[in-house]
C-alpha cells in the first residue's frame, strides 16, 4: 500500500456526505436527549442556534413517539450573517460546545473521535452499495461486515482512538480483512485458565489449534530452554501485541514471563464489537474475544484478567437456568456460552492501580461458542443490529426481511418480539435478571426472512441480578447489583424501547411499512400475552408496570460528552445514569 492509498477513501465528496450524515444524527440524538431544543418554524421545519446565537442550523424533521426526531439529512443547512455555510461536523461541536457540556479537556479528544468516525463513514461509502434486499439473503459474516452505522444512539460511535489508518484497514469490521491472532505463552505463575463444566485445557486447545500448531509452539519454547509445562497459551489482538504488550509489558517479555510464539494458522474476522473475532477458517470453532487497549465509545476496550476467572462458571449457571425454565425454552432462547477464559496478571501494574484500571485489562481472552453448528436446514444468522441497517436508497434490512417473509409487518413483528422481548420480560420478572440486549449482543436465527429464535451473547460482562435476596452460587455472586426500584425497569424501557425499538419503528414508519400504532401495538400485545401466560407473577407486574404512563429519559451521549474514556463508573453503574426528564411510554 502506498502512502496515498491509505487515505484514498478521504475525498471531498465523501467527506461532505459523511459530515451531513453525522450532523443529522447529532441533531436527532441531542434533541432527543434535550441537550438543545429545536425551535419550530412550522411545516415540520426547525432551527437550532449556536451558543453565541449567530449560527443557525435549519432542517426538516418528523416527530415520532419516544420523542424521536426523524431528521431529513438533505434538508439540513447552516447559516451565519445571512450566508449559507458548508456543513462541518467539527464546527458543529465547537459552535454548540456549551450546550453540549463539552469541557476544554474533553472537546479536542471528542473531536478526534468524531474525525475517526467520519473517516470510517468515508471508507464505508467506497464499498459497493448493496441493496438491503440482497444483504438480507447474505451469509452471517457478510451481514456483520455490511453494517454501516454502529450504535444507533451514540454520535461518536466509531472513535477507535489508537488505530492508525493501516490498522483501521486491517482490523475494523467493515474492512472485512482476515486477521491472524498472535499467540503468547504466559507463565503459570502470572496467568490463569478457567473453563466451563466438562472442558479441560489440553483437549480444548487441541480442538482449537490442532496438534501440529501446538507442537510448533512447544518447540519454540524448548528452543529457548523453556519448559512448555510452565506456560499457558493466550491469544492477543495483533494491535495489542505491537502497540502495548511488546512495549508496556517489556519487563514480562524480557524475563520470559511472556513469550511470543507467532501467529496462529486460522483466519478470523473482526465483529461489530471490534475486539471479538469469528473463525472464518472453521466457522464451527469458537469466537475469540481479546483485550484491545483502544478507546471506543466511552471505554478503553480492555479485558479484565480478574473478571475472566468467573466467566465460564457464570455462563454455565445462566445456560442451566434457561434450560430448566419452560417459558424461556418456549421462546427458543439460547445463549452462546463463553466456555473458557484466560487472563494474565501484571503484578507491578496491579500494585500501582485499583481494580478498574485499564492497566489491569491489557492481556486476557475468552472463547465463546459459535452459533453456526446450532443451525437447522434452511436457517441463517444475522446480528440483530442489522434490523436497524438501511441501504443508500433508504431501504431497511428489516423491511427486506418482512418482504421476503410474505407476512404482514404486524405478523412478522409478533414472531420477532416473541423471540426477543418475551425472554427479556421473563428474565426480569421471574429472576430479577437483566441483559444488555442491544443489537450487537443478540443474534437472530432467520428462516425465509422470519425470526425463528434469538441467541443472546456477551453474557458474563453484561448481565446483572437486581434482587438483593437472590441465592447465587459463590462464583456468580459478582452479578449482583444494587439498583433502586424506580430504575429497575429502565433495563427494558431504556435498553430495548428507547435504544432499539425507537429506531426500528422509525425506519419502518419512514418506509411506509407500518404506522406507529401498529408497531407499538405489537409490542403491547407481546407484553400482554406474556403477562396473561404467567399470572403467578401478577404482583410483580403491578410493582414494575410495563404500562406506566412515562419513564425516566436516560441519556447516553451525555455520558460520553462528559467523559469519553470512562463513561460509567463500573463500581456503580446505576449511579452513573444521566436521567433528564421523562419519556411518554409508547405502550401506556
Amino acid at each position: 500500500m502506498t502512502l496515498s492509498d491509505a487515505t484514498a477513501h478521504l475525498s471531498p465528496e465523501r467527506w461532505e456526505q459523511a459530515n451531513r450524515l453525522l450532523i443529522r444524527k447529532a441533531i436527532a440524538e441531542f434533541a432527543h436527549e434535550r441537550l438543545f431544543t429545536p425551535e419550530p418554524l412550522g411545516d415540520d421545519k426547525y432551527v437550532i442556534r449556536s451558543d453565541d446565537a449567530l449560527t443557525r442550523y435549519r432542517f426538516t424533521a418528523k416527530r415520532l413517539r419516544l420523542d424521536h426526531w426523524q431528521v431529513d439529512a438533505d434538508s439540513i443547512s447552516r447559516h451565519r450573517d445571512g450566508t449559507e455555510l458548508p456543513l462541518n461536523a467539527l464546527d458543529f461541536f465547537i459552535e454548540l460546545r456549551t450546550a453540549l457540556g463539552l469541557s476544554d479537556e474533553i472537546l479536542p479528544v471528542y473531536l478526534e473521535e468524531i474525525s475517526s468516525t467520519l473517516s470510517g463513514t468515508c471508507y464505508k461509502l467506497t464499498k459497493p452499495a448493496i441493496p438491503a434486499a440482497e444483504l438480507s439473503r447474505s451469509g452471517f459474516q457478510e451481514i456483520e461486515t455490511g453494517m454501516t452505522e454502529g450504535h444507533p444512539c451514540f454520535v461518536a460511535n466509531n472513535g477507535r482512538l489508537g488505530f492508525g489508518v493501516h490498522e483501521y484497514l486491517s482490523y475494523a469490521p467493515e474492512t472485512a480483512s482476515p486477521v491472524r491472532l498472535v499467540w503468547l505463552a504466559a507463565s503459570k505463575e502470572r496467568a490463569a485458565f478457567t473453563a466451563g463444566a466438562g472442558i479441560d485445557y489440553e483437549s480444548f486447545f487441541r480442538a482449537e489449534l490442532g496438534q501440529e500448531t501446538l507442537e510448533r509452539f512447544d518447540r519454540k519454547l524448548r528452543d529457548q530452554g523453556l519448559d512448555p509445562e510452565d506456560y499457558l497459551l493466550i491469544p492477543a489482538h495483533p494491535w495489542q501485541w505491537w502497540n502495548k504488550l511488546s512495549v508496556t509489558f517489556a519487563a514480562e517479555v524480557a524475563q520470559r514471563h511472556l513469550v511470543c510464539l507467532g501467529e496462529g494458522d486460522d483466519e478470523y474476522l473482526a465483529q461489530q464489537s471490534i475486539r471479538t473475532f469469528f473463525n472464518q477458517s472453521d466457522p464451527a470453532k469458537h469466537y475469540v474475544k481479546t483485550a484491545l487497549s483502544v478507546i471506543n465509545m466511552g471505554f478503553m476496550r480492555g479485558l479484565s484478567a480478574a473478571y475472566m476467572e468467573a466467566t465460564p462458571a457464570i455462563n454455565d449457571w445462566l445456560a442451566n437456568l434457561i434450560d430448566t425454565d419452560e417459558t424461556l425454552k418456549s421462546t427458543g432462547l439460547t445463549i452462546i456460552r463463553e466456555r473458557a477464559a484466560v487472563g494474565y496478571r501484571h503484578l507491578e501494574y496491579e500494585a500501582a492501580t485499583d481494580r478498574y484500571s485499564p492497566y489491569r485489562k491489557m492481556l486476557a481472552a475468552l472463547w465463546r461458542e459459535s452459533p453456526v453448528p446450532s443451525l437447522a436446514e434452511g436457517e441463517q444468522l444475522a446480528t440483530m443490529a442489522s434490523l436497524l441497517h438501511t441501504d443508500r436508497d433508504g431501504a431497511s434490512f428489516a423491511g427486506a426481511l418482512i418482504e421476503r417473509s410474505g407476512l404482514t409487518p404486524a405478523e412478522w413483528l409478533r414472531g420477532y418480539l416473541h423471540a426477543y422481548l418475551t425472554p427479556l420480560l421473563h428474565s426480569f420478572y421471574m429472576y430479577d435478571l437483566v441483559f444488555m440486549p442491544h443489537g450487537e449482543n443478540v443474534i437472530l436465527v432467520l428462516k425465509d426472512g422470519v425470526v425463528q429464535r434469538a441467541i443472546f451473547k456477551d453474557i458474563a460482562e453484561e448481565i446483572a441480578v437486581m434482587d438483593p435476596d437472590a441465592v447465587l452460587p459463590p462464583t456468580v455472586e459478582r452479578l449482583r447489583v444494587e439498583v433502586p426500584d424506580d430504575q429497575k425497569l429502565l433495563s427494558i424501557f431504556t435498553d430495548v424501547f428507547d435504544c432499539f425499538f425507537r429506531f426500528l419503528s422509525a425506519n419502518l414508519v419512514t418506509e411506509g411499512l407500518v404506522d406507529e400504532e401498529t408497531f407499538w401495538g405489537a409490542v403491547a400485545e407481546c407484553v400482554n400475552a406474556y403477562q396473561e401466560a404467567t399470572p403467578q407473577l401478577a404482583d410483580k407486574f403491578k410493582q414494575f408496570d410495563m404500562f406506566a404512563p412515562e419513564f425516566s429519559r436516560s441519556c447516553l451521549n451525555r455520558l460520553q460528552l462528559r467523559d469519553n474514556e470512562q463513561m460509567v463508573d463500573l463500581a456503580d453503574p446505576a449511579g452513573a445514569l444521566q436521567l433528564v426528564g421523562t419519556l411518554k411510554n409508547p405502550i401506556a
